[in-house]
């Protein structure tokens, strides 16, 4: 696990061999809270930051914005669904910070991710952590084939939501 604070780069390097699932974790502080607000601003990077990733976007974004009780818990909250796994945003404007998880079972460019996480919402200071998950596998065979079977049902689901078919 890579654990660093105020990190403006990761260092992330996959053997050719290894299939692992990357799990990107941002906790940004001191951000733009108008940018955090905004879930029309959330919605355009969770629809076009997959593709820019390398990553294969299978759901429209889903975003919503929540009035807490407590106002400082309110924000904005977002979740894409991608082949390799998913994207997700949570928001706390009025604290100023932003959580962002990133996973996905192929490898991706984590540094450009925290660019443009950053980037987006204006982030003074960050914290990051970077998971290699699904070492489980006995071996580099076995994770391939069980990332290409996750990966064609996930693309069949999309598939069969696009097409309008009920309880799919």
């Amino acid at each position: 696990m890579v654990n660093r604070r105020f990190s403006p780069r990761l260092t992330i390097e996959f053997p050719a061999e290894a299939i692992t699932r990357m799990h990107l974790v941002i906790d940004g502080y001191r951000g733009d809270s108008g940018r955090m607000w905004d879930a029309d601003l959330i919605r355009q990077f969770l629809y076009d930051f997959p593709s820019a990733m390398g990553m294969t976007r299978i759901t429209e974004p889903a975003v919503l914005e929540y009035h807490a009780p407590k106002t400082e818990d309110s924000g904005v909250s977002g979740f894409v669904i991608i082949a390799e796994s998913h994207i997700s945003v949570h928001t706390f404007p009025r604290r100023h910070h932003v959580n962002v998880d990133i996973f996905s079972c192929q490898p991706f460019d984590g540094d450009g991710a925290l660019s443009k996480v950053k980037e987006l919402f204006g982030l003074e200071e960050v914290e990051t952590w970077q998971l290699e998950r699904g070492l489980e596998w006995m071996d580099a065979r076995q994770g391939k084939e069980e990332t290409q079977r996750q990966r064609s049902d996930l693309e069949a689901r999309g598939s069969a939501m696009g097409s309008g078919t009920p309880g799919v």
